[in-house]
């Protein structure tokens, strides 16, 4: 049997400084000092007879082998934590873990308060960090463990190695001030190609749903600005007769904050926007992260009804 006299605790060594690309950070993952690590990370090169690992300017830089071998070394730890977590009969839910979520402001502002109220009472010791997807799948970052989750309405070709799940739709309103000039109590797309408008980018690119919507009628719209949020936008509309196309949630939160704002319907046929949340097979089986993709469903799910 080609098991025997093999230190499978070296596979999770590997797992932990291709997750941490630092002696250090691994180290402190493993409760090992930094020599005791040193002296593994020696026999794991033996093992397997390449560097695997070598020192960057900034941590550790894996070697070609070392990237061929980590899905397979993540998929064997993972699934040794689960068979080891399903005969302990563990609490997964009190677990020291830290999830990654990649998402906008937008969805930080929609989801965070009611998420980090269930993760405070259900999983206590649990912390959450999110980042921005910038107009991105985060790929690499799912591929590699720096992204446990990445949610948004603009991931389109997920390769196969992922899953992915519809947990929110919306529509799509325009926001303008209360006391704009030349909007009456409905807005008609004459006065709305008449006015200026604010558009949020994540890329830096211009033309977006309205503006392909609008040349397929032969129509254009003025653009003054591109910000790279969904939650200042709504600020510089109430401060000017500028218009802001966006999803209605961003809407309705913004006019909470700022009365002198108000919303119309949207003179075009612009469809609806589904926002998903994706993730890696790496972590697909691991209990606490389905569980939380679970209470990020129920939680958006319900503003849908």
């Amino acid at each position: 049997m080609n098991l025997v006299g093999k230190d499978l605790n070296l596979l999770l060594l590997f797992h932990m400084l291709y997750q941490e690309r630092s002696v250090s950070g691994a180290a402190t993952r493993l409760a090992l000092s930094q020599p005791a690590l040193s002296h593994k990370l020696a026999k794991l090169r033996e093992a397997f007879g390449d560097a695997l690992f070598v020192r960057a300017p900034r941590g550790l830089t894996p070697t070609p082998r070392a990237h061929e071998l980590a899905p397979h070394v993540q998929r064997l730890v993972a699934g040794i934590d689960g068979f080891f977590e399903f005969c302990e009969g563990s609490d997964f839910l009190s677990r020291d873990d830290r999830v990654h979520l990649f998402t906008t402001d937008y969805m930080e502002q929609l989801l965070l308060p009611r998420l980090l109220e269930v993760t405070r009472r259900e999983a206590p010791n649990l912390q959450l960090v999110t980042h921005n997807t910038r107009g991105r799948l985060p790929r690499s970052e799912l591929e590699t463990g720096e992204c446990d989750i990445a949610i948004a309405g603009f991931y389109e070709d997920l390769p196969g190695s992922y899953f992915q799940q519809r947990i929110h739709e919306e529509g799509f309103v325009v926001l303008a001030a209360r006391d704009h000039p030349r909007i009456g109590e409905r807005l008609d797309l004459a006065t709305y190609l008449a006015g200026e408008h604010l558009v949020t980018t994540l890329t830096g690119d211009l033309d977006g749903r309205v503006d392909k919507r609008l040349r397929e009628q032969g129509q254009a719209r003025r653009i003054v600005a591109g910000l790279s949020s969904f939650t200042v936008p709504p600020l510089l509309v109430a401060q000017s007769d500028l218009l802001l196309t966006c999803l209605r949630s961003v809407a309705e939160q913004a006019v909470r904050s700022h009365p002198g704002l108000v919303i119309h319907e949207c003179p075009l046929s612009l469809g609806r926007v589904a926002v998903i949340q994706a993730w890696h097979q790496r972590t697909h089986d691991d209990r606490l992260r389905a569980w939380l993709r679970a209470r990020i469903q129920a939680l958006l799910a319900s503003d849908g009804e």
